[in-house]
């Protein structure tokens, strides 16, 4: 049902939070507990969707609630094992942003 990919690149690690942030973005309800939890506005969500740091926050957000990070994988095609390496990416290119 889902295909793991051994390495993740930047641009995969990007897509599946960007997944990530659509799934919260189709409930309200999961969107309000984001935004909640992150301290963000909606309209930060429009500044700093493409960066790193935000994208990171996404896939953290899921990974802290195994239930959601359970029902994001049964609605997309992200095996939930990939959330992990996929945040570390992300984390490790938001670290790099960070020196520049």
């Amino acid at each position: 049902m889902f295909r793991k990919s051994p390495d993740l690149t930047l641009e995969t690690a990007e897509g599946i939070a960007a997944q990530g942030l659509a799934f919260l973005a189709e409930e309200p309800a999961r969107l309000a507990r984001f935004l909640a939890e992150t301290g963000l506005t909606p309209g930060q969500i429009r500044e700093q969707a493409a960066t790193p740091e935000f994208l990171a926050a996404v896939l953290e957000h899921l990974a802290r609630d195994e239930s959601l990070l359970l029902v994001f994988a049964a609605s997309t095609s992200v095996a939930p094992e990939t959330v992990a390496p996929a945040l570390a990416v992300l984390q490790q290119a938001a670290r790099g942003n960070a020196k520049s």
